[in-house]
């Protein structure tokens, strides 16, 4: 019975032992650099998002963060090197919207968006222009369908790449309105953008960041913005739903997430002290200025998030038949 007695305050020593150390992490935490892992090339709108957001948390927390490209896969590369690393929050994952479509794509992904990942919080959201080459006979989305209806799968329209937010954004409009326009992969939104400038292709979705520069040059037209609000940088431009889809939105978004099994105590911080830099005026200014809003969330509403987008994108994917070359 003593022996019984002695193991069992044995375990709960341990017990509590354990969870002190897990109380004495989150207080030290952190201390040493932390790494967002961005799994795209350096420069596009999610590293700069990322880099702003390192810098201010490093000032924020006295440590450095350190943004570290690790692209390839469509970005599940640099997600499945994060699901191995250490659950101790000094390695973390910048995800985006296409995180949510991939497991819909790819028959095997190196982790399960569900459950290899532990939330922390959304970082900033933005909607897409629908935009046409200026030569094109239409003056409003409205317009496009009816001329979409008329000569099915004769317009095509450009995207980012097979299964992308802005390919996938675009089979959405069409299976909503009833029309059929042929889609063109590019490696990337600037071609896409490119080859509608010079009438190649017809169509293309961008964001209003990179998008509403050729738009005030006169180089593309904006018909509709994808957002659920018009947008303050090209307020004349209407939504979707305004154009005759209604209660449709489709935005691009990012967020942070950490290896599952993160301590929770870490993450509640990591989730702080985003939100005090989302707080920040000028912060937010700066990322307004990249073409997106600030858009904090608790790590449960990124939990939600994500399913949900896995969700909605997976019936998209299903639906069009899309498949990956």
């Amino acid at each position: 019975m003593k022996s019984f007695k002695f193991a069992a305050a044995l375990m709960m020593a341990g017990v509590v032992t354990m969870g002190s150390a897990g109380v004495a992490q989150a207080q030290n935490y952190p201390h040493q650099p932390i790494t967002i892992v961005v799994p795209y090339p350096p420069g596009g709108t999610n590293d700069i998002v990322a880099r702003m957001l390192g810098k201010k948390l490093g000032e924020q927390m006295g440590q450095p963060v350190i943004v570290e490209n690790r692209a390839g896969a469509s970005g599940t590369m640099g997600a499945g090197t994060v699901a191995r690393a250490p659950a101790d929050g000094y390695t973390l994952l910048l995800i985006t919207t296409g995180h949510t479509i991939h497991p819909a794509l790819y028959p095997k992904l190196p982790y399960e968006m569900k459950t290899s990942f532990q939330p922390i919080s959304k970082l900033t959201s933005g909607p897409m222009l629908v935009m046409v080459t200026p030569s094109l006979p239409v003056k409003n989305l409205q317009d496009l369908i009816a001329l979409a209806k008329s000569k099915p799968g004769e317009l095509n329209y450009g995207s980012a790449g097979n299964g992308s937010t802005t390919h996938l954004t675009t089979e959405l409009i069409d299976s909503l309105a009833g029309i059929k326009m042929t889609h063109v992969p590019y490696k990337g939104s600037a071609p896409a953008m490119m080859d509608v400038m010079s009438g190649n292709a017809q169509v293309v979705l961008d964001l209003v960041f990179s998008a509403q520069p050729h738009v005030k040059s006169g180089k593309l037209k904006a018909l509709a913005i994808t957002g659920a609000k018009r947008s303050s940088i090209l307020p004349n431009v209407p939504t979707v739903a305004e154009s005759g889809i209604p209660g449709f939105e489709a935005t691009v978004w990012n967020g942070l997430v950490a290896p599952a099994g993160t301590p929770k105590d870490v993450v509640t911080k990591l989730n702080a002290e985003i939100k005090k830099a989302m707080a920040d005026p000028k912060f937010g200014d700066q990322l307004h200025a990249q073409g997106f809003d600030a858009d904090w969330s608790t790590p449960e509403q990124l939990g939600t998030l994500v399913s949900s987008e896995m969700t909605r994108w997976g019936k998209v994917v299903k639906d069009t038949g899309t498949k990956l070359d």
